[in-house]
């Protein structure tokens, strides 16, 4: 995975995307189920919204790569369950990789942050004043 810096230039899709649940990940990659994620604008920041209940934050990695914003991470049962009898699990476990387009846009910082089973990051637009 390609890194770049928070300043690059993002293009605009021309492309949209389907709302799926844990899509599988595409074929040439490692396995891996894909979380939900809302992608919403302001006039100052972008907000990805990456649902991520039970996945401890050090276990995510993001990086922006050209116009896309890559999330990926693994849920893994606590050590103390892995030896219970699961009656039913839903929640998808193992390796998880997300890409998702960014909007056309300059962006200057990025934060991250964890809020109610959601990973949140925030790019905040370069250029825009904050007066």
């Amino acid at each position: 995975m390609t890194r770049s810096t928070c300043r690059a230039r993002c293009p605009s899709s021309g492309s949209a995307e389907r709302a799926e649940f844990f899509r599988p990940a595409r074929a040439n990659r490692l396995p891996a189920w894909e979380p939900p994620v809302d992608v919403l604008e302001t006039e100052r920041d972008v907000q990805v919204l990456m649902a991520l209940p039970g996945v401890e934050p050090e276990r995510v990695e993001a990086a922006i790569d050209g116009a896309d914003l890559i999330v990926a991470g693994s849920r893994v049962l606590p050590a103390a369950l892995r030896t219970a009898v699961i009656h039913r699990l839903e929640l998808p476990q193992g390796r998880f990789e997300r890409r998702v387009r960014l909007p056309a846009g300059r962006y200057a910082s990025v934060r991250q942050a964890v809020s109610n089973g959601c990973l949140v990051i925030t790019l905040e637009k370069a250029g825009v004043y904050r007066g």
